[in-house]
């Protein structure tokens, strides 16, 4: 499917700048900016430990960060009062890797929670609202299963649901194809086009599947070890040059060369000081 050839002049719906983030006294992030366009689909990419799952937890707000701004909507997510940013929440979906659906209700009581959460609808409209969302992940009839009654993909698809159920502004993914079959995951990337391109959602999606991506982005941001190696269109990032971003998308190992004094402090967990000092002179 053609890309649109105008997303950079599109308004920005999500604005990351110089965002620093730690998990104890280790750097995840190491300032990174970044944007994603009205009904961009942006795929964020990059090997393990990259930062990719912390950079989606903080657009999603629920880390706080060390420094930077994240705006969602126009909005600075840090100067919202607790009621504002409620607000803001309700124009968002998440569709998370294991689907989340709760195992106590069916599947259309998950597909209407949000409705039930944010919204004064009487039961007759939500299951209205709800079997609509469910004509459009083509899991229209198996509102009255349970979650443990549905396939791998029936699940992510049900949580799609749920995430679209309030016609969200902004939709998030983590990793939507992870564990599922070829034939499967491709249906869920036909989809995850169709909802930008029917529903105009702006859609922000962290996958490690290569043929995923290409598919379905408009852009990619790929990341290494919390910086931005690379924020552009499909064809950019497949022909780019640096080694870096080929060894990533081509699944091929790197040798890390370490300086003598950073192996040893990896072992001890101490500083190395001039000769030794820090380690009594041993060195």
């Amino acid at each position: 499917m053609a890309k649109p050839p105008d997303i950079l002049s599109r308004p920005k719906v999500i604005e990351v700048e110089d965002l620093v983030a730690h998990y104890g006294d280790r750097m995840i992030l190491r300032g990174v900016s970044m944007d994603v366009r009205e009904g961009e689909i942006m795929v964020i990419m990059g090997g393990s430990g990259s930062g990719k799952s912390t950079l989606l937890r903080h657009l999603l707000a629920l880390e706080v960060k060390t420094s930077g701004t994240v705006r969602l909507l126009g909005q600075d997510i840090d100067r919202l009062t607790p009621l504002a940013f409620q607000e803001l929440r309700k124009k968002m979906g998440v569709a998370f890797q294991s689907g989340a659906l709760f195992s106590s209700m069916t599947v259309g009581e998950n597909i209407m929670l949000p409705l039930y959460e944010h919204t004064r609808l009487d039961r007759s409209t939500m299951e209205i609202m709800a079997r609509m969302k469910m004509e459009v992940v083509s899991l229209a009839g198996f509102e009255t299963l349970m979650p443990s009654e549905l396939s791998g993909g029936m699940i992510k698809r049900a949580a799609v649901a749920r995430a679209i159920v309030m016609d969200p502004k902004l939709l998030f993914f983590d990793e939507p194809s992870a564990g599922l079959d070829p034939v499967v995951a491709s249906a869920l990337d036909d989809l995850i086009l169709r909802l930008r391109d029917a529903m105009g959602m702006s859609i922000v999606v962290v996958t490690h599947e290569l043929d995923s991506a290409f598919k379905i982005a408009d852009r990619i941001t790929v990341l290494d070890r919390g910086n931005i190696l690379f924020l552009g269109g499909v064809e950019e990032v497949r022909n780019h040059p640096s080694e870096r971003i080929q060894n990533l998308l081509n699944r091929r190992t790197e040798e890390e060369v370490l300086d003598p004094d950073e192996y040893l402090r990896r072992l001890t967990g101490m500083d190395v000081g001039d000769g030794g000092e820090r380690m009594g002179g041993v060195l």
